[in-house]
């Protein structure tokens, strides 16, 4: 749907950047799944530069969340389009945070690992490998990307 106007290559390429910041952040989710099959690992080789200065920057995340909502979401001379999947990307970030909050002080300490855990794991990271892979594929068409609840509280978030 690109109600908004059209979008041109460089907005497409653009709008996709963002996506890297939630699949970055739930790569770790998926490592017990990236053991049991190799094929994930190939998710790896195109991501190692970018993990080693994700990783290797103290407050990464928070310099870059704030970074993106202040100089990209809350800019209206950038085209709606590259705002919109910014901000749904940032959702995507805050949703992996919580749920990392969630596992790590909550389900871990109950159930000490084991099946329950890695299972949660594996799904979390299947569920933001689809949500990535499909919010880039329709940023590449120039469409919006609905991803129900996340894209309702973005389409809120930017005018």
């Amino acid at each position: 749907m690109t109600w908004r106007g059209t979008t041109t290559v460089a907005d497409r390429i653009f709008a996709c950047l963002p996506y890297l910041l939630p699949l970055l952040y739930g790569l770790p989710f998926g490592a017990s799944l990236m053991m049991q099959f190799p094929i994930f690992q190939l998710l790896l080789i195109p991501l190692a530069p970018l993990m080693q200065i994700y990783s290797s920057i103290p407050f990464a995340s928070l310099i870059i969340f704030f970074v993106l909502f202040m100089a990209v979401v809350r800019n209206p001379n950038i085209n709606h389009f590259i705002r919109f999947n910014t901000m749904q990307a940032i959702l995507m970030d805050i949703v992996l945070f919580l749920c990392s909050l969630v596992m790590s002080y909550i389900l871990q300490p109950v159930f000490r690992g084991g099946l329950i855990i890695e299972t949660l794991n594996n799904a979390i990271f299947l569920g933001v490998l689809a949500a990535v892979g499909y919010a880039i594929a329709q940023s590449v068409m120039g469409r919006y990307a609905e991803i129900p609840t996340i894209s309702e509280a973005a389409y809120t978030q930017v005018r």
